[in-house]
């Protein structure tokens, strides 16, 4: 099989500082298996010198090779500047769908009693991102803001879909939804889309909830592995809390798909779910965790099952180090961010060394 090429987005302060440390675990070198890598500079200054031409040119490159590798980038709050990349990214390869998964870390004891995973599978386009806004004066001296959104049914079908596919391989329940009794005709849509994803996998447990339910169910239904159908909107917040309850936002990876026909990634965008962190730049201490998980994952996507050996490879040499007391300051350690790749990269190493003394080739 052709190696796979991985389409690198380099991006800016700590994000790009931990994009360096994902793409060393990444090395041919560590893992045994041979990828390609085809680099974008994404950075603000970068994207303000090419007019974001570049970042045109990296999704053009992902539609091409199917994979891609983003560093946390900054948008500039200034109108007329160059925007964000992602808006851009998401739109030139048709991503329609978001995947944030929270799991246990181990090792940590996260703030609440939370130990199965729960994936929340969101809307990556429409809804209250790109709304159209205004302000309109009232005679009396008030003054009304407004907003028009949007949903499609195309949009709908994809969460919907994904997210049973994504719990049947969890052997997870599909659980939560919108607030379709207020909203039945916007919200209401992509309720009619997860109750007919439903009826196509009848072997997945379904619960569908509204989602204030969702918020207020989720501490009871932690101990369950949950798949959680979002509107974009209610997606991007649920996704946050999800992952803080698990202990760390840097624990886990973000994932954008744009899907085929069948509603099967076609391309894959990974990412950590984090920002650039600035007030950690250039004092090597943030967590790579999500980078590297990223980077992990982005793998498990590549059709060769070797991709899928080192996948799992790098996740659990990622998660046994941590058990081992080898942790950034955000869990409770005192690894700086160069010394926790390192040890992961020891583990990927040493896994290839005694996978294949027993046969089992990596």
């Amino acid at each position: 099989m052709t190696k796979p090429t991985i389409v690198v987005m380099e991006g800016d302060q700590t994000g790009q500082e931990l994009l360096e440390q994902a793409l060393r675990v990444l090395s041919p070198d560590v893992t045994g298996y041979d990828v390609a890598f085809e680099r974008f500079d994404l950075s603000l200054e970068n994207r303000r010198k090419t007019k974001n031409e570049v970042v045109f040119d990296a999704a053009a490159a992902m539609r091409k090779s199917g994979l891609g590798l983003k560093a946390a980038t900054i948008t500039p709050e200034t109108k007329g500047d160059v925007g964000s990349p992602n808006a851009i990214l998401r739109k030139e390869i048709n991503g329609t769908v978001i995947v944030r998964t929270g799991r246990r870390i181990p090792g940590i004891a996260p703030p609440v009693g939370v130990y199965s995973p729960i994936s929340v599978v969101r809307m990556a386009v429409d809804d209250a991102y790109g709304a159209k806004e205004w302000r309109e004066q009232t005679e009396n001296g008030d003054e009304y803001a407004y907003r028009t959104e949007k949903i499609s049914r195309s949009i709908c079908r994809g969460v919907a879909k994904y997210a049973f596919q994504h719990a049947k391989r969890l052997n997870a329940k599909v659980f939560g939804g919108p607030k379709y009794t207020v909203s039945p005709i916007y919200e209401g849509m992509l309720k009619e889309e997860m109750d007919a994803a439903a009826a196509q996998f009848p072997d997945v447990q379904y619960e569908p909830q509204l989602i204030d339910a969702t918020y207020a169910l989720l501490l009871v239904k932690a101990g369950e592995p949950l798949v959680i159908p979002a509107l974009n909107r209610d997606g991007d917040c649920l996704s946050d809390l999800v992952l803080q309850m698990f202990g760390s936002i840097a624990g886990s990876e973000s994932m954008l798909l744009a899907l085929d026909d069948d509603f099967k990634p076609s391309v894959v965008m990974a990412e950590a779910p984090h920002g650039t962190a600035p007030s950690l730049f250039g004092k090597n201490i943030a967590n790579p965790m999500a980078m590297i998980l990223a980077a992990a994952a982005l793998l498990g996507y590549h059709n060769d099952k070797q991709a899928h050996v080192v996948s799992r490879a790098i996740y659990e040499s990622t998660l046994e180090a941590i058990i081992d007391g080898h942790r950034t300051s955000d869990l409770g350690g005192s690894s700086s961010t160069t010394e926790f790749t390192d040890e992961v990269i020891r583990r990927v190493r040493t896994k290839r060394e005694v996978w294949s003394t027993i046969g089992d080739n990596m």
